[in-house]
């Protein structure tokens, strides 16, 4: 069985997205600043993300962070051609996914989308990508192995916070890599066990 990684990029001050979330700017108005390094032009950037995918067998999303993306990501997911299967964790399965997608709705929790997500992934990792809400509940149950920040150097002051509320108790983390880049600092931590 592989890695279950929880992925994210986020501003310097803690946030997923910037205040002010609407259907025409799911990230908030100037939110679209954490993705740009996947999509710009360094190597050391597009090499990570590459890699990154190249792990991946399958990938976990939450109902919301399914909404807002669909109309960019379509019928072949967030890893675009590579096409790895993507598990919708959500209460109800929507009316319209797209024909041919890569989606599979999970409506009985977290650990039934991680069981399903692990069969489809065998030997290669689960990707949690969220949103906050979702990596927060996986975090909490202790399901996830690694953490993958991609720290994004703006502040927005308000927004979608990723770790709070995490909960009272410690969690231990060990740093596996550290990839600097004017776009994002890519850090790779291990839940230590």
């Amino acid at each position: 069985m592989g890695t279950v990684v929880f992925d994210t990029s986020m501003s310097l001050d803690g946030f997923m997205t910037a205040a002010g979330l609407t259907a025409d700017e799911p990230m908030g108005p100037g939110g679209e600043v954490l993705h740009e390094w996947a999509f710009g032009s360094d190597e050391r950037n597009r090499s990570y993300l590459a890699d990154a995918i190249g792990r991946g067998g399958a990938v976990i999303a939450g109902r919301v962070t399914y909404d807002a993306s669909i109309p960019w990501w379509g019928a072949d997911g967030p890893t675009g051609p590579t096409r790895l299967p993507v598990f919708v964790v959500t209460h109800a399965i929507p009316d319209d996914p797209p024909a041919g997608g890569v989606y599979r709705f999970v409506t009985d929790g977290i650990e039934a989308a991680l069981a399903q997500a692990q069969q489809a992934a065998g030997e290669k990792n689960v990707t949690i990508m969220g949103g906050a809400s979702l990596g927060r509940q996986y975090l909490a149950a202790g399901l996830v192995d690694e953490i993958q920040i991609h720290l994004v150097p703006v502040l927005f002051g308000t927004g979608t916070r990723m770790f709070e509320p995490l909960g009272d108790d410690h969690i231990a983390l060990e740093r596996i890599e550290v990839i600097d880049t004017p776009q994002a600092t890519h850090l790779r931590y291990r839940i230590a066990r």
